[in-house]
């Protein structure tokens, strides 16, 4: 195997890992985001307190995670559009990646802002449209590479829906953004013929 697609498998695979550790860390609360009530919020937090406290830097962990491997696995490409549209997901990544790991961080220390959603709307909001950046960007860097259509076409298609869903709501579940970079990792971990 050639020291490139070996380092652009390792990458990939770096990038599966850490969207499946911030999906374990991002749930270890059951009920806490699809509970309408705050003092009921409140509560399965404050029982919960030591496992979401973990939980929320193992999401961070996996928030920083995957930029830093894109930007690996953007580096192993050939010189083209591929890599240059690899390199701009990385970058888009790593731009939202602070904005996300500081509200996990208030999450933390403060859950009753949480509980009771107090807090800013603006630094989800720019890292969830980075993340839309940056799956259009994923979708684009896989289009160019010969059979990866279809992981295109499933990427892109979950940017389309990311961006109406946050332009009608304001909100997206951010382990949509994960679970599409998942399949754009797993198809940047195929062989891909240049």
């Amino acid at each position: 195997m050639d020291p490139r697609e070996r380092n652009r498998r390792k990458a990939a695979l770096v990038a599966m890992a850490g969207g499946v550790v911030w999906g374990i860390g991002i749930s270890p609360v059951p009920k806490v985001y699809i509970e309408p009530d705050a003092e009921r919020r409140l509560e399965l937090l404050s029982a919960g307190r030591r496992s979401w406290t973990v939980g929320e830097h193992l999401a961070a962990a996996g928030t920083a995670a995957v930029p830093a491997a894109f930007a690996r696995l953007a580096q192993s490409l050939p010189q083209g559009r591929a890599k240059t549209l690899a390199a701009a997901a990385a970058g888009a990544l790593a731009a939202g990646a602070p904005f996300f790991v500081w509200e996990l961080a208030v999450r933390t220390s403060d859950i009753e802002r949480f509980a009771y959603r107090r807090l800013p709307a603006w630094p989800f909001a720019t890292y969830a449209w980075l993340h839309v950046a940056a799956l259009v960007s994923l979708a684009g860097a896989l289009a160019t590479l010969p059979g990866h259509g279809k992981e295109a076409a499933a990427v892109g298609l979950v940017s389309l829906v990311s961006a109406g869903a946050l332009v009608k709501t304001g909100d997206m579940v951010p382990a949509v953004f994960y679970l599409a970079e998942e399949v754009a990792a797993a198809s940047f971990a195929r062989r891909t013929g240049r």
